[in-house]
């Protein structure tokens, strides 16, 4: 423990670092600043919302890159997620039958009109995915939750019976919800519970590239009443979280106003998901704001986000905290909306984005995929994005990214039940958000995206600590408790 001020009243903090000039997650023992510029003051008595959770995604292609390393570098990079000394992840996302980071499409249900489901079967899942999820678990000391998306229900369930696109046709809506029953029931058979459920990921579509499936806020609200619902109900699966809608922020104002239009509408929602490819740049505090305030009780959580439309860069650090990186809209978003997509530094995106989102009601953070490899894949429609660990399978390499670490500056310090509290700061150039723990120890992570240096004042109940954070770096304060 460190006492970093020469006041009578000092505050005693542990001080962990991620710059662009190498720290990685580094506890420093010299943070000192002797004059302060700013003043950040932690409220306490400011509560806001409770946290669900951090964390990252469990795809097959991540679980199949990890089942081509050696046993060592497999372990190491679960252990990196999930260990007590790596970032502790709380709160996860899988696929339910394939989606675009799967190695071909299938789904657990292939049988044309088995209405029933009984040819349901969660093979495909058996040799890579179920694995990394148990090992995972083995891990984990705190455990995790895991949220499950289908990205289609099976293409004979459809309008245009297909992977890509269509609707669910009305006469299938008892079969589709049945395809979430005998999901839970399949995995819980393997040893793993599934927290929660979307309906459908991205209702409004992907541009039918990949697997996909279109809901209207009416249509995804009736289904959820009327079917998936009350078949959970019935089955005592009232527990499992069922989540609505499931993509960009941008559209929440006019999902939440239909899923919580009335107690009968928002009865078996447990809260919204969203995701933020609408723009990497804007987080939509109104949006977020409007959602929270329609439903102050439901949870609000972000289940997806990447640097999408990138290969990776193999061991460059410094490519990670540069404005090169692009996204889908640099090239494909309509004209009105291209401010909302500049080239950008991945580092950026990621530790704006969540403290944008932690300041603006957000209680869980879920980044997409775990491990990609050197290509951004494997992708089945070449969809190449950046993940946290990037792997080089053929060689038995792993590389962490500067994202791999910025995550942790939030999972492994913001744990399940925290509640995010108030603060004040003097330097708008400083981002902050904080956060009390259930162990009485509160977290202050502060984000400085300039090219200088930045000295502030850390003030807690009359007591203080000064602090130097570097340039284009992201810090974790923790302060015990009493």
């Amino acid at each position: 423990m460190i006492s970093a001020c020469t006041s009578e009243k000092k505050l005693e903090v542990e001080v962990y670092e991620t710059s662009a000039s190498g720290n990685k997650l580094t506890k420093l023992s010299d943070f000192n600043s002797q004059e302060p510029e700013t003043i950040i003051t932690i409220l306490p008595e400011e509560v806001y919302q409770t946290i669900t959770g951090f964390g990252g995604s469990f795809t097959e292609s991540s679980s199949y890159l990890l089942n081509k390393l050696s046993k060592k570098n497999r372990t190491k990079v679960l252990e990196a997620y999930f260990g007590e000394d790596g970032s502790n992840y709380s709160l996860t996302r899988t696929h339910m039958s394939s989606c675009d980071f799967s190695l071909n499409n299938y789904t657990y249900a292939p049988i044309a009109d088995d209405l029933e489901l009984k040819h349901f079967s969660i093979k495909e899942d058996q040799d890579d995915l179920i694995p990394m999820i148990k090992d995972a678990m083995a891990i984990s000391k705190d455990g995790f939750n895991i949220i499950a998306s289908p990205w289609t229900a099976p293409p004979w369930m459809k309008d245009n019976k297909k992977y890509v696109g269509g609707k669910l046709l009305p006469e299938y809506n008892n079969s589709y919800a049945l395809f979430f029953s005998k999901y839970l029931d399949a995995y819980k058979k393997e040893g793993i519970d599934i927290w929660g459920v979307t309906v459908v990921n991205e209702p409004h579509g992907n541009g039918n590239n990949w697997e996909s499936m279109h809901f209207s806020p009416k249509e995804m609200t009736d289904f959820v009443q009327n079917h998936l619902g009350p078949k959970l109900e019935s089955e005592g699966k009232s527990d499992i979280k069922i989540l609505g809608y499931d993509q960009n922020r941008e559209g929440l104002k006019e999902w939440v106003d239909v899923m919580y239009k009335d107690e009968a509408s928002s009865k078996y929602f447990a809260g919204t998901a969203i995701h933020w490819y609408e723009s990497t740049f804007k987080v939509f505090p109104e949006a977020l704001q409007y959602a929270h305030n329609k439903a102050p009780n439901k949870y609000l959580i972000q289940t997806e986000a990447c640097v999408d439309s990138e290969i990776p860069k193999w061991r460059d650090d410094s490519w990670y905290w540069k404005k090169e990186a692009t996204d889908w809209g640099w090239d494909w978003a309509p004209e009105e909306q291209k401010s909302w997509h500049p080239k950008y530094a991945p580092v950026n995106r990621y530790a704006r984005d969540i403290i944008g989102c932690l300041n603006n009601w957000v209680d869980g953070w879920v980044d997409w995929n775990m491990v990609l490899d050197s290509q951004g894949g494997p992708n089945w429609f070449k969809n190449w994005c950046v993940a946290p660990v990037i792997v080089k399978p053929e060689t038995d390499e792993v590389y962490f990214t500067p994202i791999y670490y910025t995550l942790a500056h939030f999972s492994k310090f913001i744990r399940p039940k925290a509640k995010r509290i108030g603060f004040t700061n003097t330097d708008k150039e400083l981002l902050v958000t904080a956060a009390k723990n259930l162990d009485g120890s509160i977290a202050v992570v502060v984000f400085n995206q300039g090219k200088e240096v930045k000295n502030f004042s850390l003030n807690l109940d009359n007591r203080k600590v000064n602090v130097k954070i570097n340039s284009q770096a992201i810090q974790t304060i923790v302060i015990p408790s009493k």
